[in-house]
């Protein structure tokens, strides 16, 4: 099967799979915020439920670039079947906490292994796709992501059926069964470390034996990449707002009880991002072929149509008001999001793309981190829709400045970049 012209695409399906396990068993969290407190009360405080949410974002952002560094050099296969199990025992763990501390430092350890797999499986398949291709692919891979989140919401209305410790243990053994699947079914790329062809590349291609901290040198070194270090961060305060606070802001704006809330919070932006990931997939993929900035054109377009719709989230009271501001804000996120990687690709090398995405994701879960702590302080103080139209600023600023500054290139390959440390012109 490996060996099918289909077999790019089968990568893409099966890593939906894995990204939709990695969202819900973080996302359910969010949700079942009031069945969890009748058992353990420390949590009916947000502020504290606020530090339970950001001990995550914390240990996820740290342990995100040594994620990308381990990609780069072993094969990626194991570090994706390795992480699901340990976050899927981590879920099933977590329906047998009795307090807060058990609570968080689980949290704390699902923080570690969730980190090790955005950037191996959107390097993966990277490396699996063109760039005819490729904003597409990893677009449909997004949105095992956004579903993910969606089924999360569904935490707190399983919970008022049944328990949330059934949740929890549910959805835990479902992803160690997976694991075991992929075992069988998932395969790296040729030639990339740790596969039976990776020792025929030419010795300047391979990147096992490299210096650690070349590789943060080489990415550092680059300007583009500080661009677009900051364009990818700046949505990560608004992205990661919705994640952990949509449904508290749908439940406050709209008077009803967390079980209608989640749901509704949830679905309306996981198939609003998947529409932005069917728009701009495919637009991203055509328009690169005729204009170099394709890439970049299609994504900041998506991301200006969340600036009115966090102004509209923030002051809505209505369900029209709401939905229509979740679906504006997942078609233009999805936009975005699914074109994060293929640009990339055209300012890093192939072998530093893995650990350049790390970094990318850290500093994009550090401002999650940040903005899941200061929500929280604004729904104590009642204040939380207001915070949020907020962030329209930051994203503002960051599509004004990527427009301007950011140069994409031609997408580098190992001997490009070879080439270049030598001083050969190409």
């Amino acid at each position: 099967m490996k060996n099918s012209k289909y077999y790019p695409w089968i990568v893409v399906g099966l890593l939906w799979i894995v990204a939709l396990l990695n969202y819900l068993d973080r996302q359910m969290l969010s949700t079942m915020q009031k069945s969890m407190m009748i058992d353990i009360t420390e949590l009916a405080i947000a502020e504290n439920f606020g530090r339970i949410m950001g001990i995550f974002l914390l240990i996820y952002g740290l342990m995100s670039p040594v994620a990308g560094v381990i990609a780069d050099r072993i094969n990626r296969k194991w570090l994706i079947v390795g992480s699901l199990l340990v976050w899927s025992a981590v879920t099933y763990g977590m329906g047998y906490a009795k307090t807060y501390e058990q609570v968080y430092w689980l949290r704390a350890l699902m923080g570690v292994s969730e980190a090790l797999y955005l950037p191996t499986g959107l390097a993966m398949i990277a490396d699996f796709h063109s760039s005819k291709t490729r904003s597409l692919a990893i677009g449909i891979h997004m949105s095992g992501l956004y579903t993910g989140q969606a089924l999360g919401g569904f935490g707190a209305t399983i919970a008022a059926n049944f328990s949330w410790q059934a949740v929890f243990h549910l959805f835990g053994i479902v992803g160690i069964i997976y694991a075991v699947v992929l075992i069988f079914l998932l395969h790296d790329k040729e030639g990339h470390a740790g596969t039976k062809t990776a020792n025929l590349q030419p010795a300047a291609s391979r990147s096992t034996k490299e210096p650690f901290m070349k590789s943060f040198g080489v990415i550092f070194g680059m300007l583009s990449f500080w661009i677009l270090l900051f364009y990818f961060m700046a949505p990560s305060f608004p992205g990661w707002a919705t994640k952990n606070w949509l449904p508290t802001l749908f439940s406050e704006n709209l008077g009803v009880e967390m079980a209608k809330a989640g749901p509704t919070a949830t679905i309306s932006i996981a198939i609003a991002s998947f529409l932005g990931v069917l728009i701009g997939g495919p637009l991203s993929d055509r328009w690169v072929q005729k204009n170099i900035r394709g890439r970049m054109y299609t994504s900041a377009i998506g991301l200006s149509l969340t600036i009115p719709s966090l102004i509209l989230l923030g002051f809505s009271h209505t369900y029209l008001g709401l939905i229509g501001a979740a679906t504006l804000f997942g078609i233009g996120y999805g936009m975005f999001d699914t074109n994060n990687m293929p640009i990339l690709c055209q300012i890093i090398p192939q072998k530093y793309r893995a650990t350049a995405y790390g970094i990318m994701n850290m500093v994009g879960v550090f401002a999650g981190y940040s903005v899941t702590l200061m929500l929280g302080s604004s729904t104590d103080a009642g204040s939380l829709g207001a915070d949020f139209s907020k962030l329209a600023i930051v994203v503002l600023v960051a599509v004004i400045l990527f427009l301007l500054f950011l140069k994409p290139k031609k997408e580098l390959t190992y001997t490009s970049v070879e080439l270049a440390d030598s001083g050969i012109k190409h």
